[in-house]
């Protein structure tokens, strides 16, 4: 059962199937394969089968449905939803559950959406390997030796698994389509601002951005146009209308410019260029016009973005003190309350997040604040002026999504080289824009060939541009490629 998240939805409503058959196809294979892989945290098996029959039902009394219709969806697990745990993979909030459903659940389940369960991601979605998590590292359909990027890793290896239709994910430097590209699926960053960040849990707020993991462009299209819009209950969604970026998909625009930076051709694996090339040829047959563009703070990008990342986190993360709500220490020794703090936190974090909450709250400390966060506030506009100048010679950007493909677990023990995964990622959520990772080719050079992806940018709030343009290289390069491992 291999089926794209709009071919299952077209089945589900003309009765070739019931949503009940999808779920129970999905439990099984997740029975039989996660596991291994450890994608998920938590699978709503039962209330997923009661929520598919409720859709089956509806459908079958001629009523109407929503544009969801029975799909199976996995959340990924720093999403609050009222059903199952919300826990961050952080042992700090192993039994929490929410009251509430963030805004993103809430308009899934309007669209008659199934939620199956919680993926697994790096802590507080500090990492790019999916194994900062409290309950192990989560492995790579395609070689589970190696890691399936992160932090929406178990998202990603989901949908690449067949676990599910289509999963969210969050991305503050890439955690969308970082793994996206090592686990040869589509993911799609909205514009900061685009879709609400209501009842996600915070990383850095200025910064994050829940979005779509998918099979196809056309699944990533669907699902962001049933989640974005703006909420009353985020001050930083936009308050403007939604396009129809899924009934004018495949429509490529006649006349359009593709932008390839030179800071984006070096440090890569043979592959990852060749797989950016394949695309460049694409276009071309496409009649796009390739320009060279650009941008010179990609570099920097990295060291910015690792000062302002955690200096909000540092302040996001104070909440979790084991008085309110989360882990509280059990150990006696707590002399008074700064103790019970330190011993709580530290024992409910781990030790990337440690690391990220003190860097966070040095650059943020008396002494180093202008030398550090504010100087990174100042590049920051820098960055979003380059792409500025960028986008005037260009309607999207393309380059690689990441320098490599899925590198083995534990085998990037150094974190500035783990950091560095995020070369090409970091500097979208920076300057606030949109961007979208799809599968362009393989790396043969391992056991197993290795996916590896391309990433395609555009300006602020054309995600519909971006997905035609997306959709076009799609069609252009061939159809997804599964996991020999998938059945």
């Amino acid at each position: 059962m291999i089926a794209d998240l709009v071919e299952l939805r077209d089945e589900i409503r003309a009765r070739k199937t019931t949503s009940r058959v999808a779920v129970d196809g999905y439990i099984q294979r997740i029975e039989k394969r996660d596991a291994s892989l450890n994608a998920y945290h938590e699978v709503f098996v039962d209330e997923a089968r009661a929520a598919a029959e409720i859709v089956d039902a509806k459908i079958a009394a001629g009523k109407p449905v929503g544009p969801l219709a029975g799909v199976p969806i996995a959340i990924k697990d720093n999403i609050v939803t009222r059903l199952g745990r919300t826990t961050c993979s952080s042992r700090i909030l192993e039994n929490y559950r929410s009251p509430f459903d963030a805004t993103v659940i809430e308009r899934l389940l309007a669209a008659d959406a199934v939620l199956l369960g919680k993926t697994n991601l790096d802590e507080f979605a500090m990492g790019s390997s999916c194994e900062n998590c409290a309950w192990g590292a989560v492995k790579n359909p395609w070689d589970e030796s190696r890691v399936p990027g992160g932090s929406s890793g178990g998202s990603a290896s989901a949908v690449a698994a067949n676990l599910c239709a289509g999963a969210l994910g969050s991305d503050t430097g890439g955690s969308i389509r970082q793994p996206a590209s090592l686990c040869g699926v589509v993911g799609l960053k909205p514009t900061y601002g685009r879709v609400s960040r209501y009842g996600l849990v915070a990383f850095g707020s200025s910064l994050d951005q829940i979005g779509p993991i998918t099979h196809s462009v056309r699944d990533a299209a669907l699902l962001y146009q049933c989640m974005a819009g703006d909420d009353p209950h985020d001050s930083t969604c936009a308050p403007r209308p939604v396009e129809d970026v899924v009934t004018t998909l495949e429509e490529t625009p006649r006349v359009f410019r593709v932008g390839l930076p030179a800071q984006y051709r070096t440090g890569n694996s043979p592959a990852v260029d060749q797989a950016v090339a394949r695309a460049v040829d694409a276009f071309r047959a496409l009649g796009a016009t390739i320009v060279d563009i650009d941008l010179p703070l990609t570099d920097v990008g990295i060291s910015t973005y690792y000062v302002i990342a955690p200096a909000e986190a540092s302040s996001n993360l104070a909440r979790f003190d084991g008085i309110r709500y989360g882990h509280r220490t059990k150990s006696k020794d707590a002399a008074d309350l700064f103790d019970l703090y330190a011993q709580s936190r530290a024992e409910g974090f781990g030790k990337e997040v440690q690391r990220r909450i003190v860097l966070g709250t040095y650059v943020l400390s008396a002494g180093y604040y202008d030398a550090y966060y504010r100087r990174a506030l100042q590049i920051r506009g820098l960055i979003k002026r380059e792409f500025d100048a960028a986008f005037s010679k260009c309607d999207v950007i393309l380059g690689p999504t990441a320098p490599t493909a899925a590198f083995p677990i534990g085998g990037m023990t150094d974190p500035l080289a783990m950091y560095m995964c995020d070369v090409y990622t970091v500097n979208t959520n920076i300057a606030g824009i949109c961007g979208v990772s799809l599968p362009a080719g393989f790396d043969e050079t391992t056991d197993r060939r290795l996916p590896v992806g391309v990433q395609l940018q555009a300006q602020a709030f054309e995600e519909p541009k971006l997905l035609k343009i997306a959709r076009a290289l799609e069609r252009a390069i061939g159809g997804r490629a599964t996991p020999t491992t998938v059945a």
